[in-house]
């Protein structure tokens, strides 16, 4: 006897899923760095200047391969709880 149950997956999810997780990692460099992580974020989605996150932890690699609309639409989605 098989089971009939459908399995749907997203794209979208595991793309918001690992945004979410490159954040998370930044944040903490950030902090770990003595920053405010959340100005420094703020300040490289808005200008996309890479030096507003720090090298430390490989946190502005990580965050430079995300597209910063990306970010955005993560953000607002993860916020709204859309």
């Amino acid at each position: 006897m098989s089971d009939s149950t459908t399995t749907i997956f997203s794209v979208y999810d595991d793309k918001d899923q690992e945004i979410k997780k490159i954040l998370t990692e930044v944040y903490a460099a950030l902090k770990q760095k003595g920053y405010n992580p959340i100005n420094q974020i703020v300040g490289y989605i808005l200008s996309e200047d890479p030096t507003y996150i720090t090298t430390f932890g490989g946190a502005r690699t990580k965050i430079c391969k995300v597209d910063r609309d990306d970010i955005l639409q993560t953000l607002v989605k993860s916020y709204l709880g859309a």
